[in-house]
C-alpha cells in the first residue's frame, strides 16, 4: 500500500465490461488519491471485445463509482494500434498526454502500458493500491465468454449493480446477439484465462 496520498492520477482500461477486479481497483484508487482521470481505452472501437461504446461504458463506471466517490473523470482515448503508421505506439502516448495533461503518477498493470509511458510520467503498478486480502485477477475475457455462453454465470464476475445495469440496458442480449458466436468461435481451444504475454498486451495496449 502507498504510504503517501496521491493527488492527481490516470488510469486506462476498457472496462467491457467493469469486473469485479477492476472495480476493487477504482475503489481502492478513488480512496487515496485526490483526483482520478480514468480513461475509456478503444472508444473507437465496437467488437466483440469492445461492446459497449464509450458512453455506456463512462455510465456503467459511474453506476458504480458515484453513490461513494465524486472524485473522478473521464476521458475518451483512442486506440491507433490497428493503424501501420502508428503500430509503435507513440500516437496513443501523444493521445494520453495531451488528454491526461500533468499527473502524480499514472497507474497501469500492462507491461506494454508501462514500457510506453515510463518516459513520461511515474508508473505505480495498481496492486500498490489494494490489500493483498483483497486482489482478485479476472480479465473481461472470462466474463464475456461467459456471457457468451448464455446463463447467469457471468454474474459471479461483476458487480451486482453493473450485472443490473447490463441487464437492464439489455446490453448482454445485445452482445449475445451480434457478437455470441464469434466470441465462442474465436475463444474455444485457446487458453483464454491465463494472463497476456508481452506481444498479447501490445495487441490489446488497454486491456483491463
Amino acid at each position: 500500500m502507498l504510504e503517501k496520498k496521491l493527488e492527481r492520477v490516470g488510469l486506462v482500461g476498457r472496462f467491457k465490461p467493469l469486473h469485479n477486479g477492476s472495480a476493487k481497483m477504482l475503489d481502492c484508487i478513488c480512496a487515496n488519491v485526490d483526483h482520478v482521470v480514468i480513461g475509456i481505452g478503444s472508444c473507437n472501437k465496437y467488437n466483440l471485445r469492445n461492446f459497449l461504446t464509450p458512453d455506456e461504458t463512462k455510465e456503467m463506471i459511474n453506476t458504480y463509482l458515484s453513490p461513494r466517490f465524486s472524485n473522478y473523470e473521464f476521458v475518451f482515448i483512442p486506440d491507433y494500434g490497428h493503424i501501420p503508421e502508428y503500430s509503435d505506439g507513440q500516437r496513443w502516448v501523444q493521445e494520453i498526454k495531451e488528454q491526461y495533461n500533468n499527473l502524480d503518477a499514472f497507474v497501469t498493470a500492462n507491461d506494454y502500458t508501462v514500457e510506453l509511458l515510463k518516459p513520461h510520467y511515474k508508473i505505480i503498478h495498481s496492486s500498490e493500491f489494494i490489500p493483498k486480502e483483497k486482489w482478485e485477477w479476472i480479465k473481461g475475457t472470462v466474463v464475456r465468454m461467459e456471457m457468451a455462453k448464455g446463463g447467469n454465470n457471468w454474474k459471479q464476475y461483476v458487480p451486482n449493480v453493473v450485472a443490473e445495469f447490463l441487464e437492464k440496458n439489455h446490453l448482454v442480449e445485445s452482445f449475445r446477439k451480434e457478437f455470441g458466436l464469434q466470441t465462442l468461435s474465436t475463444l474455444i481451444g485457446t487458453d483464454y484465462m491465463s494472463h497476456e504475454n508481452f506481444m498479447q498486451e501490445k495487441l490489446h495496449t488497454t486491456e483491463v
